[in-house]
């Protein structure tokens, strides 16, 4: 083999290398967003069926014109599992927990499954890796 195709040969290696890992860092870029996406849409999800509950009387179910007491348990969310009296719900996408509500506001914490660190039921240690925001009675509002 002449030192021309040996140069092609190894040079042909690098670019092919190269070319893998520049799709390995691309996959994994691609998994977080859409993990970040699917939280997203189960916060939008959880904020519905929040504002149903919120509607609905409270002689048929609902929470009467109150977010006060609230919990997942209220309201329909596709869960892996509920904790902590219903106030936190983990399924694959992430862990959500509902703060201290008051009549008309809940406050959210979502934490994404592909955050570092990341244990189902007991979220992320960085705030980066977190959304929160308010369910408010009078319209569907996220920070």
């Amino acid at each position: 083999m002449g030192q021309q195709q040996l140069l092609l040969v190894i040079l042909v290696t690098i670019i092919v290398g190269i070319a893998t890992v520049v799709a390995i860092n691309t996959f994994g870029s691609a998994a977080d967003s859409a993990n970040l996406d699917a939280v997203r849409q189960d916060v939008a999800s959880i904020a519905a069926s929040a504002q149903g509950y919120y509607m609905k009387p409270e002689m048929l179910g609902g929470g009467g014109q109150d977010f006060t007491n609230m919990t997942f348990n209220d309201i329909a969310f596709a869960a892996d599992s509920v904790i902590n009296s219903g106030l936190t719900a983990v399924n694959a996408n992430g862990t959500y927990i509902f703060g201290t509500g008051t009549s008309t506001e809940m406050p959210i914490t979502a934490h994404p499954s592909s955050c570092d660190g990341y244990t189902p039921g007991t979220g992320c240690t960085e705030t980066a890796d977190q959304l929160s925001g308010d369910i408010e009675a009078d319209d569907l509002t996220w920070d």
